[in-house]
């Protein structure tokens, strides 16, 4: 069961989609990609600032439709919308108090994808710190305090969180010490998610009952891309996440919030979208292999069609 009812005109444009992108995109195999895709029919239920309560966004059942929604895949840096999201929650109870390297942390984590970044929001969320490999005992402990991000998604009790994992920091040459041995000997304790997981935290924030209204605008406000093409020309291009990812393939007109991950064997996107004339919608997108992460054409095609199939829909 998900957050999403499944709408049978969209499964039939998804799999047209899908079947022309695999025609277009040969080295892409079937089980590479995963694709959860929202539309939202008026009264649209989300981007209100948090006007609807909890209890009314979650009696309003979108429209979508999914392709491998429930597979499991390394989420590159998707996982850091999770993160964000537990910081919020974290503040919000007192758990943690506000500094301005917290501040700059988070910033730097959704705005600029940084993993140093990320390892600091990690530390502040969980109590724990890399290092040196530690004897069983404290190493016990310290697992058990890195754990506390899983169980705080899985006490919502969502199906769509049942299978993912959240406790690694992403990396640019990877873990060492007392992180690679928490990682496993396989990397079994990588994190997971799924395109349905990260859809429903999406649609969460998106619908302003992320925590709260007032902090669900919070994270809106660093999701926030600049599609025109000068602005895009002024951004640093190691911290691009519209070009070659699902902005890629929007109108400069368009307004988009996403985050991206992508590393040497994946290239994903997590994106809500609003098109003048264009029901809004929402767009997750994993795809995996060398020959996906270092294709910029893949996910903006993908987001084009989407967009052409969603237009007739207004």
């Amino acid at each position: 069961m998900t957050f999403f009812q499944a709408h049978p005109p969209l499964e039939q444009a998804l799999t047209a989609i899908l079947e022309t992108t695999w025609k277009t995109f040969p080295s892409l195999t079937q089980n590479q990609i995963a694709v959860t895709w929202v539309v939202y029919k008026p009264p649209y239920p989300v981007n209100t600032g948090g006007a609807l309560s909890p209890q009314e966004f979650w009696q309003h059942q979108p429209q979508g439709a999914a392709y491998r929604g429930v597979e499991c895949s390394y989420p590159a840096s998707i996982v850091k919308l999770f993160y964000l999201v537990a910081v919020h929650e974290w503040l919000e109870q007192q758990m943690i108090a506000p500094t301005p390297e917290l501040d700059r942390a988070v910033q730097d984590m959704i705005m600029a994808s940084s993993n140093d970044a990320t390892s600091l929001v990690v530390d502040v969320l969980s109590g724990t710190t890399s290092g040196p490999e530690l004897s069983p005992g404290p190493f016990e402990t310290w697992r058990y305090q890195r754990n506390i991000v899983n169980r705080y998604f899985q006490s919502l009790q969502w199906p769509e969180l049942a299978t993912v994992n959240l406790n690694q920091k992403t990396w640019c040459d990877g873990p060492y010490g007392r992180e690679r041995t928490f990682l496993g000997p396989a990397l079994e304790n990588r994190n997971r998610l799924t395109t349905n997981a990260v859809a429903r935290l999406l649609h969460s924030i998106v619908g302003g009952v992320s925590v709260s209204a007032m902090r669900s605008q919070q994270m809106m406000a660093l999701l926030g891309r600049h599609l025109h093409p000068a602005q895009l020309a002024d951004t640093d291009p190691e911290q691009n996440q519209v070009v070659g990812f699902l902005g890629g393939g929007l109108p400069a007109t368009a307004r988009l919030w996403s985050k991206s991950g992508i590393t040497s064997r994946v290239r994903h996107d997590a994106a809500y979208i609003e098109v003048d004339n264009c029901p809004p919608y929402l767009l997750v997108v994993f795809t995996e292999g060398p020959a996906q992460s270092q294709n910029p054409d893949l996910l903006p095609f993908l987001s084009q069609h989407c967009l052409d199939a969603v237009k007739p829909l207004t």
